[in-house]
């Protein structure tokens, strides 16, 4: 009897083999598939960049075919406040696990100051503003002051990386006012990613898988509320909805933008760092070549728009 139960596992087992097989390849593939790179574009890209006085990172890809552009996408670059996206995620992970409350109204206090040109930063003592305008004005209007108190609230630096690593982000991490990551900071700054990795996290918050269908529903009306608009999202028709964050400090400019175009969706980063152009200034070549990229990208996408930013736009 023994043996005979024992060979009808053995031949069940060499049945179930070629679907475990076929389970376990699915699964691999998920996790790393073979990406369709777009040469075409690619050439277009590099062309740009050809030249720059300083390292750059893009990484491109059409959500609808899959194609994708990637150069130098996987190394690493400074943040700058497109770690403002990974803090907001921090916010409503908390949110979501009933540790923060989404109606809460702060009080702000004068300690938590950081000098710029912030509407955070300039309240007076002992003023009461709505979380969700904090959170707002983070990712609207970049407000430095806004955003070191949301890092807090998320549950600072370690929190929030570790909402990163468990989400498969190997290389984005924060860096400013958390332990253990003073060397990172030292030599990028409040955060840092790569082109692939950023690009990635704002595409997760658009099909809604991060932290939740409805947390990312929220996160992504935020980043379609961008002041900051006369680099990547210049070159954009403005009927076109865009949801995106840039970043700068003197020797990097970055932008992440996801585009909601008419024949399919798209998102690229674009990530520079060690620029020679260290200029404030709108024709920095940091903030030339974004608006390049951008240009190329809805040209390549969308060819037959016809569309150009109006004669004499930038002087608003």
């Amino acid at each position: 009897m023994i043996p005979y139960l024992l060979q009808m596992k053995l031949n069940a087992m060499r049945l179930l083999q070629p679907l475990l097989f076929c389970l376990l390849s699915f699964a691999t593939f998920a996790q790393n598939p073979k990406e369709k790179i777009d040469k075409k574009l690619t050439q277009k890209l590099e062309a740009l960049t050809k030249g720059f006085e300083g390292e750059v990172g893009i990484y491109v890809k059409h959500l609808k075919t899959g194609k994708t552009v990637a150069i130098n996408a996987d190394t690493l670059f400074p943040t700058a406040s497109m770690i403002k996206v990974p803090i907001m995620v921090g916010v409503f992970n908390k949110i979501e696990r009933g540790e923060l409350d989404p109606k809460t109204i702060l009080q702000y206090r004068d300690s938590l100051y950081y000098a710029g040109e912030d509407i955070v930063g300039n309240f007076k003592d002992s003023s009461l503003v709505a979380l969700s305008k904090v959170q707002m004005l983070s990712i609207t209007t970049s407000d430095n002051t806004g955003s070191l108190w949301l890092q807090h609230l998320a549950g600072t630096g370690t929190a929030i990386n570790q909402w990163l690593e468990r989400n498969g982000f190997q290389y984005t991490r924060m860096n400013s006012r958390t332990p253990g990551r003073r060397p990172n900071w030292e030599k990028y700054g409040w955060g840092q990613t790569t082109p692939r990795e950023m690009a990635s996290l704002l595409t997760m918050i658009r099909e809604g898988k991060a932290v939740s269908p409805a947390a990312s529903e929220r996160m992504y009306r935020n980043l379609g509320r961008i002041y900051y608009d006369s680099e990547a999202l210049s070159q954009i028709p403005p009927y076109v909805h865009t949801a995106s964050k840039s970043g700068a400090v003197n020797q990097s400019k970055s932008e992440v933008v996801l585009v909601n175009a008419p024949h399919g969706d798209y998102v690229f980063c674009i990530i520079t760092k060690n620029q020679k152009d260290q200029r404030w200034q709108d024709d920095n070549a940091g903030y030339v070549l974004i608006r390049e990229v951008s240009k190329t990208l809805w040209q390549h996408f969308e060819p037959k728009s016809g569309w150009k930013p109006a004669p004499g736009v930038e002087r608003y």
